[in-house]
């Protein structure tokens, strides 16, 4: 549906040229009103609210308040990655270099648990796996990479 707004200080102009006063001259007929389309009932948008205010002639829209610099941004940005860095990514580091320099030391006879939930004790160690003993004369292989800890150290060496 079209709406016709007429500007106040103006006076609206006819529909056909031929009525128009001999005086004025064709164009000053022309910007005498403003056509806009109004939205819908019930679909009002801030688009539609903004196309049927009517600015008076040579009035610009106000300019958008100036945004910060790009750099503001980034400093508390840089901070959550720092934070995230030393509480949770620097301590999983520390804990998965002890597992790892633990699961070189292990040795025959030590009674270890395995991430399936097996305890066992290991019988030989070779290079990526152990053999253990989970039950008189059952050896099963397993890696090296599913230890999770040592119930017990093997007993020292005479």
């Amino acid at each position: 549906m079209n709406v016709l707004f007429a500007q106040a200080a103006q006076p609206a102009t006819p529909a056909t040229p031929s009525a128009a006063p001999a005086t004025a001259p064709a164009s000053a007929a022309a910007p005498a009103a403003t056509a806009v389309t109004a939205a819908p009932a019930g679909a009002e948008t801030a688009a539609a609210t903004a196309a049927t205010e009517v600015q008076p002639a040579g009035t610009t829209a106000p300019k958008p308040a100036p945004q910060g610099s790009g750099f503001g941004m980034m400093i508390p940005m840089v901070i959550l990655f720092a934070l995230f860095y030393f509480m949770m990514i620097k301590p999983q580091q520390r804990k998965e270099k002890e597992r790892r320099k633990m699961i070189e030391e292990l040795r025959a006879g030590a009674k270890v648990s395995f991430a399936g939930g097996l305890i066992g004790t290991i019988v030989e160690a070779k290079e990526n796996t152990f053999n253990i003993e989970i039950a008189r004369d059952v050896v099963v292989e397993v890696a090296r990479s599913s230890v999770i800890g040592v119930v017990a150290e093997a007993p020292a060496a005479k």
